[in-house]
């Protein structure tokens, strides 16, 4: 039974190894210690972030009883072949929950923080699991240029998923250091590309830059800010889409708006927050602000919707997000996961999540500190 017990232990400890991917080491290291992001060790937020460790820990205890679905998911299934066609206008987005999406754009297709696994986690078997099953098989998807990673926390940086994609012919996008974990995932060096802030790499047409972000990175106790984080500006010659990746509002919104925008499309994290920690990530109605600050035309809510790693109910966010989009009279896009849209000729959406109670802005409002 002892050696049982032990061979298990061993088994699961070397899942988990794997997938905590692997320190950045040689030249990778000496150029992010280069980075003006880099201090003492690790990458740093020019805002630091604010934790209230009281309250993170109480709402672990008091979760919301809709943190997770009762009832079966509303998705769109997407059959092979389904985006073979080229988008109406130039610019499509498919949504498949979180912060999954493929884009579209001036006939370059993008893959930005693609999760396929069960859960997001190290393990297999314990962890945030997902609300319902992908949209569409990963071999399913039409040939993508370039796969773009936020950053290395398991939400977004998912090693079976990775693994998956390591023989495609494709390009991997992602901060500085991130690199060392998907090649230690099979990925071979010669196609990844890592970034700085403020960074830029030309593909198929369009070019992308790594834009600052307010958030973190790790994949285990002792590599917190190991890796550096970020968003996306996605530039192509006719339409442009800014990508938040996981931040807290901060000023430095403005000066992307200002340097990139304006944007026809910004896909901003909306879901997984708490008022004891406001400037890990930003909230609904700080969302819609750093739409404004960015200068996008339409917003679609990201970040919500796959994984409960918060205690607010799974319908929150995108209420809330909605809301305060009508409120300030900015348009917000809610397609189903799986649902194509077309930003230059959307469909007209529908609430499909269902009406169940949850936290307004009044009662649980999100401020992100030093904003000034």
């Amino acid at each position: 039974m002892g050696l049982c017990v032990l061979l298990g232990l061993t088994a699961v400890l070397a899942q988990a190894c794997a997938a905590f991917g692997h320190r950045a080491e040689g030249a990778r290291r000496e150029r992010m210690m280069r980075s003006p992001e880099w201090s003492h060790g690790r990458f740093v937020n020019p805002q630091p972030l604010h934790n209230a460790w009281v309250g993170s820990l109480a709402a672990l205890f008091k979760p919301s009883p809709f943190v997770r679905p009762v009832a079966p998911v509303s998705t769109v299934p997407v059959p092979p072949g389904a985006l073979d066609a080229a988008p109406v206008g130039g610019l499509r987005v498919t949504w498949f929950g979180h912060s999954s999406t493929l884009i579209e754009l001036d006939g370059v297709r993008v893959l930005t923080d693609p999760i396929w696994s069960r859960r997001a986690s190290p393990l297999g078997w314990a962890g945030p699991a997902r609300y319902f099953p992908p949209v569409v098989a990963l071999g399913d998807l039409p040939h993508v240029d370039v796969v773009l990673i936020s950053h290395d926390h398991y939400d977004h940086l998912d090693m079976k998923t990775v693994q998956a994609m390591k023989d495609w012919d494709t390009l991997f996008i992602v901060p500085l250091g991130v690199g060392a974990h998907l090649e230690s995932f099979g990925v071979p060096a010669a196609h990844i590309v890592e970034l700085d802030w403020w960074e830029r790499w030309a593909v198929g047409g369009i070019e992308v830059t790594l834009t600052p972000a307010r958030h973190a990175s790790g994949r285990f106790l002792f590599d917190n800010d190991a890796k550096l984080w970020g968003g996306f500006a996605l530039v192509g010659p006719a339409h442009r889409v800014y990508l938040s990746g996981d931040s807290g509002l901060f000023p430095g919104l403005k000066d992307i708006g200002a340097r990139l925008g304006p944007f026809d499309l910004t896909m901003i994290e909306v879901g997984q927050y708490n008022p004891a920690w406001p400037d890990w990530h930003m909230g609904p109605e700080q969302a819609v602000t750093a739409h404004q600050w960015v200068r996008g035309r339409a917003l679609l809510p990201v970040h919500w919707g796959l994984f409960a790693l918060a205690a607010h109910g799974w319908t929150e966010p995108i209420e809330r997000v909605t809301a305060e989009g009508a409120r300030r009279k900015e348009t917000v896009f809610t397609p189903r996961p799986g649902q194509r849209v077309d930003v230059l000729a959307p469909p007209v959406f529908e609430r499909w999540w269902p009406k169940v109670p949850f936290h307004t802005a009044a009662e649980d409002p999100i401020h992100s500190t030093q904003l000034e």
